[in-house]
């Protein structure tokens, strides 16, 4: 991994004054740093890569200076959209610097869901035009290309990319976390459980991207339960409940569960209004909140400040009345909520980290589709 203070210096002296992005697996030392080594009111975490580039967009607006946009491949087709549209030299030539972790690099041998992704990166970059350079661990130039980079998009007054290798500037993914600053003590593993304990047998989960697909496969094989009735969107962050949706939309005598993290939830957060007005009263969407993006380094979300029941409330959804963070109340909720006449939502609060032992996710991602598949169209 390369010096991150001179990462930071190099940007500093290229006249770089505003970052935002959403935080990624191979960026995760170079995020968190950000949190002691830039200034707060300049630093940004986005609810999603889009809403990062437009954050950029007002700054250089104000300011006309070049500001950088972070994120991880697999958020490019969030950005695309303010990309063609807003920051392309056809339509407000916006210069900004968009650093990207290169999940899925070819030769890598990365999970599926990131593979296609790394093999598309530069072909993307290709096509919207914009010129990048790949960081790799050679310090000295990885440096020269951060400077390449800021001059490039002010002189060409539109984005340029750094695409990030692994181990250039994140150390290893981060597991644990101090007991003592935890606000909370219910895990999310044994939250996941009291659900699958309290729901019909037959129920159908689907699990956010992250932990919370890990977590459920691995909880699935202690209790020796089938897979059969779970969906593990492994990608596609932020749309976890929406494909619940679309389930509980298809079988209206089964009750579908959406386990959601904080982060995703946020992060296309006008998918609620539209799920909770569908009418799907065998729908339970659950938010695992811990405050934090923590499959890619424990940067801190908005969830603990955002009251997310009250914003599911007025979104339509069956709540109660706050967050449970007990085994007990979220035991007494499932059963409030399960009387529910419309699709109903369940905010849990949880401590960050995960058992370092929690075994990692190997599964054949078509395989558990086609069981899934099987199980309930049988």
């Amino acid at each position: 991994m390369i010096d991150l203070q001179r990462v930071y210096n190099a940007l500093e002296n290229a006249g770089v004054e505003f970052i935002s992005g959403v935080p990624d697996t191979l960026l995760n030392d170079f995020c968190l740093g950000l949190e002691s080594h830039w200034s707060k009111n300049k630093h940004v975490l986005a609810a999603n890569e889009g809403n990062a580039i437009a954050l950029a967009s007002g700054y250089h607006l104000a300011t006309n200076t070049v500001p950088l946009v972070y994120m991880q491949n697999s958020g490019m087709g969030n950005s695309m959209n303010p990309l063609i549209s807003l920051t392309d030299k056809s339509v407000y030539s916006m210069p900004m610097v968009i650093l990207i972790g290169w999940r899925g690099e070819p030769g890598s041998g990365d999970w599926p869901q990131h593979q296609r992704q790394g093999e598309l990166s530069p072909v993307l970059l290709e096509s919207l035009n914009i010129p990048f350079k790949i960081l790799d661990e050679n310090e000295e130039s990885s440096l020269s290309s951060i400077e390449w980079a800021v001059r490039e998009a002010r002189k060409l007054t539109q984005p340029t990319a750094l695409l990030v290798k692994k181990n250039v500037l994140a150390k290893k993914e981060k597991s644990g976390f101090d007991e003592s600053g935890q606000i909370y003590t219910l895990s999310r593993e044994n939250a996941i459980k009291a659900i699958i304990s309290k729901v019909p047998d037959d129920s159908l989960f689907v699990a956010s991207t992250g932990r919370i697909t890990r977590e459920l496969h691995a909880i699935r094989e202690s209790l020796g339960q089938s897979h059969e009735y779970d969906f593990l969107n492994v990608g596609a962050m932020g749309h976890a409940v929406s494909i619940a949706a679309g389930i509980a939309t298809a079988h209206p005598n089964k009750t579908v569960v959406c386990l959601d993290g904080d982060a995703a939830a946020m992060m296309h957060m006008g998918s609620m209004p539209i799920t909770a007005n569908l009418g799907l009263s065998n729908l339970l969407h659950v938010v695992l909140n811990n405050g934090v993006h923590e499959s890619v380094g424990g940067q801190q979300s908005v969830a603990f400040s955002a009251n997310l029941t009250g914003i599911a409330s007025n979104s339509g959804y069956e709540t109660l009345e706050k967050f449970v963070s007990s085994p007990d109340n979220l035991k007494q909720g499932l059963d409030t909520l399960q009387a529910a006449t419309k699709p109903a939502f369940l905010e849990v609060r949880i401590k960050k980290g995960m058992r370092t032992d929690m075994p990692i996710l190997k599964a054949d991602t078509i395989a558990l589709k086609e069981l899934f598949i099987s199980s309930i169209t049988k």
